[in-house]
Formats: C-alpha cells, structure tokens, sequence
C-alpha cells in the first residue's frame, strides 16, 4: 500500500497527516503504530483528515501506542494552516472528539486556536475518586531521592496533570512521566507535564505525553499549564509555556475559554509504503 501523506511539525511536536475527504485509507492499530514508529517515518501523533457537513473538516488523533486522542492542539493549528493554504480561508473550523474548534491564520506560520473551556471537576477529568483536582497529593522523587507531592488536573480535551516545580531539571520525566501516565488514578491515563513558573507571563515545561512519551512540544499540555497556573494564581491570564524549540502564548478570556497561539511549520509531502 502506497500512501500520500504529509509531514507538519508546531515548535517539534510533529504530525504525520493523512487527507481522508477524497480516497478512504483504512489502517489498522498496527498500521498506525509503525507509521508513528521513529525506526520507520515517526512522529508523536497521526491525523487522519475526514469530511465533514459543517465545519471545513473532521479530524482523529491517533498517538505513537495507536491509541485514539480526544484533542491535539498542535496537530489542529497544523491542519488548519495546511486547509487554509487549500482554501484561502483565514478561519478554520474542524470537528474533532472534544468539540469543534476554531483556528485563525495569522500569517507568517502563526496559528491561534480557540481549544474552549478547560475542565477541573474530578469527574470531568476523568479521575477514579472525588478529590481536590487543585491538589492530587500525587508524591514521586526527583533525581536527588527528595520527595515531591502536588498535581493540578485539567482536562483541555484529553486529561492533563501539572506539577509546579523550583527547577525542572531535578526531575526525570522519562522515569515520572510513565508512572504518573498510568496510575490508578486516572483511568483513561494522563498527560503529564512539570513546570518551572519564570514569572507571571512564562512557564518553563516538560511534558510526557499519553501514549506518545517525551515530546518536543504539546498543545494541550500549554493549555493546561497555563490554566493551571492561573487556576493557582501563580501566573496571569495571558502567559507563554516554553518549550524546547520555542513558545506557545496562550490566552485565557473572561468566559474561561483557552485560546494556543504559535508556529507551524512548512507542509512536506511524503510517501508511505506499507
């Protein structure tokens, strides 16, 4: 099976898309993690682009494990921006498992995407136990064997857990990120970032992405801190999450909404054998 595909990318987090609205291509579990596999075309999540009666198109997330997403932040500004290109339209609607969600073009390869109303309540998250979600209590170590405990949840789409931490250094995200992921705590596993609060308009992070792992740069892990720190009022309602290769600006509005403002890369075309 030969497949024509793209490759797009926001701050390194990057995106293998497949354009499903003329030619249907079915692929498997399997399929899907091969494709996302580094030792083969890699990248953190596959996006499969589908037809849609309303909104300009439908959008499904896949992650490296071949496990389906509710959202991706940077995988939505990606296809925005590829979907303008088509259609010369400067706004973007697309339909995906957590809403539908709109895109700005801003030129420049700037896109901003409204990602809606984050969500705190337990239940929303989803979490096993009513509890605190400003506060899991969730403990782990960092590389100095001294004791960590805290946790802030939001739920941007797909469940997020934030830890706010003196110096993100300390902490071995390849080790923490997998536990925390995968605690009994969170049934539909999590997202899991730490961060460093710079001021009270930038983040500094790391994030581990549900079933993806370490990750360059994640959408609704910036969405998530940032409402997180200004849920704890750490940081005010306009701040940059910083990652690796760059920033993410995210805005929340007097309605709680969570606008992610940031680059995209150029589109490159690619060819799948399978």
């Amino acid at each position: 099976m030969d497949i024509k595909a793209i490759k797009m990318d926001g701050l390194g987090n990057d995106f293998v898309i497949i354009d499903n609205r003329q030619k249907i291509t079915q692929l498997s579990k399997k399929q899907i993690i091969k494709i996302c596999d580094r030792n083969f075309i890699g990248c953190d999540q596959l996006i499969l682009i589908e037809k849609d009666n309303i909104a300009d198109a439908r959008l499904k997330f896949f992650n490296a494990d071949g496990s389906e997403s509710g959202a991706c932040g940077n995988g939505t500004r990606c296809v925005a921006d590829f979907i303008s290109k088509e259609n010369g339209n400067k706004t973007i609607i697309l339909t995906t498992l957590s809403g539908n969600l709109k895109s700005e073009i801003l030129g420049n390869n700037l896109v901003t995407t409204e990602i809606g109303n984050a969500k705190i309540k337990w239940n929303e998250i989803p979490i096993s136990d009513e509890l605190d979600t400003k506060n899991l209590n969730i403990k782990f170590n960092d590389l100095n064997n001294n004791e960590y405990s805290g946790g802030t949840a939001v739920n941007v789409g797909n469940p997020h857990v934030v830890f706010f931490v003196s110096e993100i250094e300390d902490f071995d995200m390849a080790k923490i990120g997998p536990q925390i992921e995968n605690h009994k705590m969170f049934p539909e596993k999590c997202n899991v970032t730490i961060g460093k609060v710079i001021n009270k308009n930038l983040i500094k992070v790391k994030v581990w992405e549900r079933g993806a792992g370490l990750t360059k740069a994640c959408g609704t892990a910036a969405c998530a801190t940032a409402f997180a720190g200004f849920l704890n009022k750490l940081t005010d309602n306009n701040t940059d999450i910083e990652f690796e290769n760059g920033n993410l600006s995210i805005f929340i509005d007097e309605k709680n909404s969570v606008h992610m403002k940031g680059p995209v890369s150029d589109i490159k075309k690619i060819s799948i054998k399978l």
